[in-house]
């Protein structure tokens, strides 16, 4: 198994797939909380979810995301202040061109600035 460092936090990574950490989410209301999850619902390479104290994992089918997959939890990530730099280890030859080269995207600073 494969481990990558993000800030302060271990993402594994391994054959399965790729475990993003949710930390501390802050909802204002009960229906933003319901969207939250639905939204986790809805997005495909999400397979599993569990949590531990302040923090949800969610665990993900592959570590080949389609785009559709990357651009919805970019949006989650950005709408609802989770650490985006996770994110950086699906940069791959095929998106890198609208994920990594488009540096005025409202992603790009909170995926990729060190």
């Amino acid at each position: 198994m494969k481990r990558i460092e993000i800030g302060l936090k271990i993402n594994k990574i391994d054959s399965s797939g790729t475990i993003l950490i949710c930390k501390s989410v802050r909802f204002y209301a009960n229906k933003d909380e319901d969207a939250f999850f639905e939204w986790i619902k809805k997005i495909e390479c999400i397979e599993n979810t569990s949590a531990k104290g302040r923090e949800l994992y969610l665990h993900l089918s592959c570590n080949n995301l389609h785009e559709y997959d990357l651009r919805d939890l970019l949006a989650l990530f950005y709408r609802y202040k989770i650490d985006m730099k996770q994110l950086k280890v699906f940069l791959n030859k095929n998106n890198k061109s609208w994920f990594y080269d488009n540096k005025k995207a409202y992603w790009h600073k909170r995926v990729f600035k060190d």
